[in-house]
């Protein structure tokens, strides 16, 4: 979960309607009225991405009466959860957005309630509002496991690219750089491991296989 302590606020007689604001968004919080851009206060999660990027300084963050974001698992089907998760090649427990310290268990509940795209899934759970770098690779894996594969948002300046992880490679790659001192079954026999080591469901006392 994540607190929300900070919005947004647009200068509208420094905005040139440039949109840069509204591409680099990643909970697409702002959009474009008579030219000037406009910030959805209900969406907003305070990430700062539109004010470091607007290039003519029209954008501040102000505080804001602290928002509580994230999915509440205790009322899900945790058994469908881990399930999306493993499919992903995350364990469930494990940590995929460390400046919100935000799980794998929370980005695979908001899709399982809906979540279509990276976007949906950061507006619900705060993933990816933060430094906004390494967490989009877990949630297009859990997308893909869900059968989801999002399209990117018109004009945005968001990536969607998903890097190869150790289970997708070749033999030839193997092969080629394991002469080199990378040791890719090793890794993939402790990643396994890891998959397979016990978790809990929210509330829950017994460890689950």
């Amino acid at each position: 979960m994540k607190t929300v302590t900070l919005l947004a606020v647009i200068d509208v007689n420094r905005c040139t309607g440039c949109r840069t604001c509204e591409r680099v968004c990643p909970v697409l919080a702002i959009s474009m009225h008579d030219r000037k851009a406009r910030v959805d206060p209900e969406r907003c999660r305070g990430c700062g991405n539109c004010e470091q990027r607007c290039p003519e300084h029209a954008i501040v963050l102000e505080g804001r009466a602290p928002v509580l974001v994230g999915v509440d698992l205790a009322g899900m089907d945790y058994g469908r959860v881990a399930e999306l998760c493993l499919k992903a090649r995350l364990h469930p427990e494990q940590i995929i957005c460390y400046c919100t310290a935000s799980r794998a268990d929370e980005a695979a509940a908001a899709i399982l309630l809906g979540a279509r795209s990276p976007e949906d899934i950061s507006l619900a759970t705060g993933i990816r509002t933060g430094c906004k770098v390494e967490c989009i690779q877990p949630m297009l894996r859990l997308l893909e496991a869900a059968g989801i594969e999002p399209v990117p948002p018109p004009g945005g300046y968001q990536w969607y690219g998903k890097t190869v992880t150790a289970w997708e490679l070749t033999a030839e790659v193997k092969a080629k750089y394991s002469a080199r001192g990378f040791y890719f079954d090793e890794d993939l026999e402790l990643f396994e491991k890891v998959l397979s080591s016990p978790y809990q469901g929210p509330g829950e006392g017994k460890d689950h296989a």
